[in-house]
């Protein structure tokens, strides 16, 4: 039995994602900060919770400490996520943008991943089918944000695609380094979810395919890359 640990997974694309593996077979544990929430959407899924803030080293250890009490890990999918917002739902412009902003991005978007990655880390070295899925994004391309003829080139902020290109660096990093875990980096897609005020285009069952697919790769299959529910993409 696979055991699966996403976190940010009492609502959106993590919840959607616990659904598909626990009909996969997968046994998911719901990882949400907000226990009633995420008691909930763990009963609505058939998947079991755990409390994990992942900006906070004590839950984090406590969340590794608990699993690995009940069996150890074997997945781990970092959704936890954020992306800035104004009054009105507004992207901050570069104008706009505060080191405080860019500070709480980086905590949550991408430091988060060090400390989670770290802490369930000795778990999934134990696993003889060890996936790691980081949630990335399109818009962390450089080469997509830089290319006027791309459909990233619009966007105007600064600290959700520079946390997330750092998201694509510590995939790479940590694929390399870990060569025994299968370590990659998804974009969902612009997926109608809380996180960009549900102004996304497509579905969560359409976002979560991408997640579902990577966290069950293969012991021998692909690492360290870039991949959304198309084909790789370039960094």
């Amino acid at each position: 039995m696979t055991t699966t640990l996403i976190t940010g997974a009492n609502k959106g694309l993590g919840k959607e994602t616990a659904r598909r593996l626990i009909a996969a077979g997968h046994t998911v544990y719901l990882g949400a900060r907000d226990e009633a929430k995420g008691r909930a959407a763990a009963h609505e899924v058939g998947g079991r919770f755990v409390q994990i803030d992942v900006t906070d080293d004590p839950s984090v250890r406590a969340a590794a400490a608990m699993i690995e009490s009940e069996g150890g890990l074997d997945v781990l999918i970092n959704n936890a996520g954020m992306e800035p917002r104004l009054a009105g739902n507004a992207v901050p412009t570069p104008a706009d943008t505060t080191v405080d902003e860019m500070r709480e991005t980086f905590e949550t978007n991408a430091f988060s991943m060090v400390r989670t990655i770290g802490a369930f880390l000795p778990q999934l070295q134990r696993s003889p089918e060890a996936v790691i899925v980081n949630l990335a994004s399109g818009l962390a391309s450089l080469t997509g944000l830089s290319d006027p003829s791309s459909p990233s080139h619009f966007y105007p902020g600064v600290s959700y695609p520079a946390s997330k290109a750092a998201v694509n660096m510590i995939t790479i990093q940590y694929a390399k380094a870990f060569p025994g875990i299968r370590i990659n980096a998804v974009e969902p897609g612009f997926t109608n979810t809380d996180l960009n005020g549900r102004t996304g285009t497509q579905t969560v069952e359409e976002g979560a395919e991408i997640i579902v697919r990577m966290a069950q790769v293969a012991a021998d299959g692909p690492t360290g890359t870039f991949v959304s529910a198309h084909g790789s993409l370039p960094w």
